[in-house]
């Protein structure tokens, strides 16, 4: 056994390879694929979409917020990977009185490569973690920053709501040279009104296409706030997946910069 601490620095003792892992974050599980843990991975939740290979056969555990407790159990995970953000609090504190629990904590990139380097560690794949970081930090090196331009980062419709200042969505915007507009708000994901996303006036709106899924529609809705805005759509899972497919997102961000 070896004792580990995760990135709430909670500790945690386990096997020096786990070999019944359960990721109940869909960014991490596919993480977990890209470190070839084929084997080891029994169990991710219904949002764990990608690798498609894994969303078809591997066992699913409920919603992230959503766990299945006692399907859980009935797996006898020797890990569980969560995250602080993206599960239930009481669930995972459940959990964690039960098996070992390695719980992330993403606020930016940084911590994105830090949870890599630790689940390599955990997980007894050190060498593909240590190369996926590598690239990782070679590709966001290579972005040629904007300068300044003023930005809005949609999550969701009904009401608004944007990314704030302490968010992984924010570094990225942030590496690119883009300046929050909302970033002075106290949540990590304001709701904003018709009226204070006119008096923002960015020149620049980004639209996800998740975890809402913008469309050309909102497009006009929210021209017609900011007439002088450049509005697009962009890929979600580049600006919050902060799994493996990060290594895709310096070039994803790098055309967005190009196109701006």
């Amino acid at each position: 056994m070896k004792i580990f601490k995760d990135q709430l620095n909670r500790t945690i003792q386990l096997p020096y390879s786990p070999q019944r892992i359960i990721s109940v974050v869909p960014s991490q599980t596919e993480l977990l694929h890209y470190l070839g843990l084929k084997k080891e991975v029994i169990g991710i939740t219904k949002f764990c979409v990608h690798p498609n290979n894994w969303f078809r056969s591997k066992t699913r555990v409920g919603g992230t917020k959503t766990l299945n407790l006692d399907k859980i159990r009935s797996l006898q995970p020797d890990l569980i990977i969560a995250n602080k953000e993206e599960n239930d609090q009481n669930q995972i504190e459940t959990l964690t009185k039960e098996f070992p629990v390695w719980i992330s904590d993403i606020n930016n990139v940084t911590d994105a490569l830090d949870m890599i380097k630790q689940v390599g560690e955990i997980t007894n794949t050190t060498p593909p973690a240590q190369q996926l970081i590598s690239e990782v930090s070679k590709g966001f090196a290579s972005i040629q920053p904007l300068t300044g331009i003023r930005t809005a980062y949609f999550i969701w419709r009904a009401p608004w709501m944007v990314a704030g200042q302490t968010t992984y969505i924010n570094d990225l915007m942030q590496r690119c040279g883009m300046v929050n507009v909302f970033a002075d708000q106290d949540s990590r994901y304001p709701e904003v009104s018709n009226e204070a996303i006119a008096a923002a006036n960015p020149q620049l709106i980004l639209l996800s296409s998740e975890p809402y899924p913008f469309k050309d529609a909102h497009i006009t809705e929210l021209q017609a706030l900011c007439p002088k805005a450049q509005i697009l759509l962009v890929d979600g899972e580049m600006f919050s997946w902060y799994g493996s497919r990060i290594i895709e997102a310096a070039g994803y961000l790098e055309g967005l910069v190009a196109s701006v």
